[in-house]
């Protein structure tokens, strides 16, 4: 049965859960080296020396999140077997499943509270990846998540839950709880880790994503100890709507030379984006609060080329530096969905120590009777839909700890989307990516075009020998 050890109100916007747990069963180790102690408290975040509207922290979030699209990429074209080994209906299918979509700031947001009980070599790693301390991210995130705002025309939501195992094996460390409510406002839970307990956890998610997350688990392992899950919501019309006579046939072009047909929606805009191998423009939602950026790569560069090339750096610059002038675009309708378990590609950026059973150092959040607790995997979900009158998107990552069981130009730009292209959907105070992906394929499904199921997440396991 479910007790509630600590409830905040918490704004929307991404779900994140980690779980700690404990098999019994033979040692897990992987390929890597881990460990070492530190607690997040609230008063070390709070004298930071980094505060909300600061660039360092928005800066590092942007490139944290294209560095991420691209280890993702890499694993994508890694996974994918090439056509002529596979039949054409089958390759088709799996083409499609290369369109990608994550939520940087939900992963971060679930991370960051894991990290929060991370110490030593553990935390330096995380740290390492995260391109800022923990304490100053924390401190950034913090303030950032309290400052969402919405209105009748546009809402990013944002949510943090914790749920522990009753199992007296596990004792968890208060101050760490209390340091993950304080600035993240995350309810926690004690729950038995049964059947309901998974009902219960996907309930949460389906709720904080508004249905876009349907759920983010499938099962609680016999190890877990713990979950930490952050949920994000986005809902927002744009500033102006598509009319009637803006949307038409039209044509996508995949780069295999696949010609497809789509609803092409059709407007005039007035930011241009141009970078080193590629140009876009920004389309405003309501009140220009958020914006959807989109960036076509110059002609004979693929989308997942013009990724790699691609720096948080030269990123930011492209969208805090618009040029103004009259842009002639073409968007098409689309759905996308994408879903990736995350660990593998944490460890290839450097982050080893916290999925080593033998050398994570989780001392901060608890411990085990069992072994030591580590992240066994990542899991991530997330979910897009554009059309005429605007966009709808959801992301939810799950955390799973284990123990071991300027002036107008006078000439307009043109910037058609009708080939591969990479987005973003960037908060327009801070220009945070709060969404980045890629869109390489559409599959036409009951007039919709469909890259996926309507969720995102990741999920984190620790585990001991």
């Amino acid at each position: 049965m479910k007790k509630r050890l600590v409830k905040m109100a918490v704004c929307l916007t991404m779900t994140t859960a980690i779980l700690f747990s404990v098999t019994g069963c033979g040692r897990r180790t992987r390929n890597s080296d881990r460990a070492e102690d530190a607690v997040v408290k609230v008063g070390e975040a709070s004298e930071s020396n980094i505060e909300f509207g600061d660039e360092e922290g928005a800066e590092a979030i942007t490139d944290f999140g294209v560095r991420l699209l691209q280890f993702c990429l890499e694993e994508s074209a890694n996974s994918l077997p090439s056509q002529a080994s596979m039949p054409q209906s089958v390759y088709e299918m799996s083409v499609g499943e290369r369109n990608l979509l994550i939520s940087p700031s939900s992963i971060l947001s679930a991370l960051i509270m894991t990290a929060g009980g991370a110490g030593g070599e553990t935390l330096r790693q995380m740290e390492e990846v995260f391109g800022m301390s923990v304490p100053a991210l924390s401190a950034y995130l913090s303030e950032y998540q309290k400052s969402l705002s919405d209105n009748d025309r546009y809402h990013l939501n944002m949510a943090n839950a914790i749920w522990l195992t009753e199992d007296e094996r596990f004792t968890v460390e208060q101050k760490f709880l209390e340091t993950n409510e304080n600035l993240f406002g995350a309810d926690v839970y004690r729950a038995s880790f049964d059947q309901s307990t998974l009902k219960e956890i996907n309930e949460w998610v389906k709720e904080n994503t508004s249905g876009m997350i349907e759920k983010i688990l499938d099962e609680i392992s016999p190890a877990a100890v713990m979950y930490l899950v952050n949920a994000l919501a986005f809902d927002a019309e744009w500033q102006e709507i598509y009319h009637d006579y803006q949307v038409r046939d039209g044509r996508f072009t995949r780069e295999d030379g696949k010609v497809q047909d789509v609803k092409m929606m059709y407007s005039e805009e007035t930011q241009y984006l141009e970078g080193e191998h590629g140009t876009g423009f920004l389309k405003y939602y309501a009140d220009g609060k958020y914006a959807y950026a989109a960036i076509l790569p110059e002609e004979e560069m693929t989308v997942a080329e013009y990724a790699a090339s691609l720096t948080g750096e030269e990123l930011r610059r492209m969208l805090t530096n618009p040029v103004e002038t009259v842009v002639q675009t073409a968007l098409p309708k689309y759905e996308s969905t994408y879903e990736i378990e995350m660990s593998e590609i944490f460890e290839k950026m450097g982050m080893t120590d916290a999925f080593d059973e033998g050398r994570a150092d989780f001392s901060g959040i608890g411990h085990s009777t069992q072994g030591n607790i580590f992240i066994d995997r990542v899991l991530h979900k997330t979910f897009i839909a554009v059309d005429d009158r605007g966009t709808k998107a959801g992301a939810a990552t799950a955390v799973e700890i284990k123990d071991g069981c300027a002036a107008l130009e006078e000439r307009s730009k043109t910037v058609y989307l009708d080939r591969p292209f990479l987005y973003v959907i960037v908060d327009c105070e801070t220009m945070i990516p709060v969404f980045i992906g890629i869109v390489e394929d559409m599959a036409s499904i009951g007039g919709l075009f469909l890259f996926g199921k309507p969720s995102s997440h990741v999920s984190i396991f620790f585990g001991t020998a």
